[in-house]
């Protein structure tokens, strides 16, 4: 082993500081040593030549964050704001249900489905054979009560004639009594001086006899003016089943022309469920006409409609045509939300009570001849853009 000189040892701890123990740092102290050893250590580069200030920072950032700012308030105030907006709406339309108003085998199905029809064309043909037969009766019967009332007009005439024969048989009976009269009274006046008692007997008899042609005349007079009242009233009845056979023949004119089902508007046929040879029933459902005439049915949230107007303009995308927009305007607001309308209302008076925001169905029109051009059916989803201001 070495031999170390207790002087020199000596001489080396003398040299070392005084915050030094055995060679140790003091601990306060080597925390400060360590920092100044770290920036010692410091490579040139590493050290910034001409640092920026913190405040051009923030500078900097607080106008990035304004411009921002601007910009979401410009948008918003422009293509936010002045619109309200749903995804709860649908296309409309007065879907014609098509049944028969008579009953029969259905004969010839003259339309397919989806096919554009007018209005007035026969989508339907039910077999005419039996309201045929029916309007031919009907058509007789009131051949015969035209044919009654002929017949009682006639004797209406032969008995009015009469009439008119008996009165003047009335006057003549009458003309006849008053000179009869008029000669009993000569003949009585004569007395026995100039005339027998026979011919005054005679005279008085004709008299008599006078005065009874007239009561007779006058009683067929009655009579026949008696038998022109019933011809009349024949005549009344004879005219009243004229009237309903009339009647009976436009019905069963109208049952043969129901046996072809026409279109009531133009539009498409849908919802087609009759075939040939089927017998159906009179109101019984066999298709149904979907009219070009559509709109559309948006469900806003309540708080949407403060600002909501009839006649505001209206953006329309349709899904099936994302692409195309269609311009139209609000028709309506409904008075009452669509649940106050539904078969179960809500009854808030019982149980417990949530509040929900309820929706008001608004009615929206096209205003342009584009969705003319397309397809456009009930049910089909519709978003709609309002511009309420």
């Amino acid at each position: 082993p070495a031999v170390v000189d207790t002087d020199e040892a000596h001489f080396s701890r003398s040299l070392q500081p005084a915050n030094r123990v055995n060679g140790r740092a003091l601990p306060e102290l080597e925390e400060a040593e360590t920092e100044l050893a770290t920036d010692v250590n410091l490579r040139p580069a590493e050290i910034p030549a001409n640092p920026r200030p913190n405040r051009l920072r923030n500078l900097l950032a607080a106008v990035g964050a304004l411009a921002l700012g601007l910009a979401a308030g410009t948008y918003y105030f422009k293509y936010v704001a002045p619109y309200e907006s749903t995804d709860d709406a649908f296309i409309e339309a007065h879907v014609a249900p098509i049944a028969p108003q008579v009953a029969g085998r259905v004969e010839q199905l003259l339309v397919a489905d989806n096919e554009e029809v007018r209005q007035g064309q026969v989508l339907v043909q039910i077999d005419p054979r039996d309201h045929q037969a029916a309007l031919d009766q009907t058509r007789a019967n009131l051949a015969a009560a035209k044919s009654r009332l002929e017949q009682a007009n006639a004797q209406f005439t032969v008995d009015r004639a009469k009439v008119e024969q008996e009165k003047a048989n009335v006057i003549a009976a009458d003309a006849e009594a008053k000179r009869a009269a008029a000669d009993l009274k000569r003949y009585q006046a004569v007395g026995n001086l100039g005339v027998s008692v026979s011919q005054l007997d005679l005279v008085a008899t004709q008299a008599r006899s006078s005065e009874a042609a007239v009561e007779a005349a006058r009683n067929k007079h009655l009579a026949s003016e008696a038998q022109t009242a019933l011809d009349q009233a024949s005549i009344q009845t004879a005219a009243a089943e004229v009237k309903r056979n009339e009647a009976t023949v436009r019905q069963a004119e109208l049952n043969l022309s129901y046996t072809q089902v026409k279109a009531p508007e133009a539009g498409y046929v849908t919802h087609r469920t009759v075939e040939v040879g089927a017998y159906v029933q009179t109101g019984q459902a066999l298709l149904a006409i979907v009219p070009r005439a559509v709109w559309v049915v948006a469900n806003f949230k309540e708080t949407q409609l403060a600002r909501m107007r009839p006649g505001q303009a209206v953006e329309l995308r349709v899904d099936a045509y994302p692409q195309i927009r269609f311009r139209g305007h609000v028709d309506s607001i409904q008075t009452g939300s669509g649940a106050r309308f539904s078969l179960l209302p809500p009854e808030n008076a019982s149980g417990n009570y949530v509040k929900v925001v309820q929706r008001v169905p608004v009615k929206i029109t096209f205003d342009d001849t584009l969705a003319s051009r397309y397809v456009l059916g009930p049910g089909m989803s519709v978003e709609p853009v309002v511009r309420v201001k």
